[in-house]
């Protein structure tokens, strides 16, 4: 695809499997259950794509169970603020393991939109961005 590895995707069905090898007559080695999760793309094979999730679980998936549509996930509890700033107003609490969908994101904060709320949290607790990425 040309895009660059490694990269974030998120996990477009609700559930999907995540295989030994890059086709169908590999085993089964771990099955994604949450639809949104993200998920890092390590490697490219035709239509497969390797991923692994926070934990470093995963396998070979077929590209079209993947997402182009970034999120994120609540490593810790996390106070979404109503600015980029430790000091601004509240917006909303998270609890770990809240997958977010990723909006703008500045090399200290990203905002989230989840479950009609929206703010910003620090990146340090968030898996599925990069310490240096920088979105608008």
């Amino acid at each position: 695809t040309n895009l660059p590895l490694p990269r974030f995707v998120s996990l477009k069905a609700g559930e999907a499997n995540a295989r030994r090898g890059p086709g169908m007559t590999h085993r089964v080695d771990w099955v994604f259950q949450r639809a949104g999760m993200p998920l890092m793309v390590t490697a490219e094979f035709g239509h497969w794509r390797r991923v692994q999730d926070h934990d470093g679980a995963g396998g070979w998936m077929h590209y079209a169970l993947l997402s182009g549509a970034r999120t994120v996930l609540t490593e810790e509890p996390v106070t979404l603020r109503r600015a980029p700033r430790a000091d601004a107003a509240a917006a909303a609490i998270l609890e770990a393991g809240v997958i977010a969908r990723l909006g703008e994101c500045n090399p200290d904060w990203c905002e989230l939109r989840v479950e009609g709320y929206r703010g910003w949290a620090p990146k340090t607790a968030l898996w599925g961005v990069g310490a240096d990425e920088i979105r608008d």
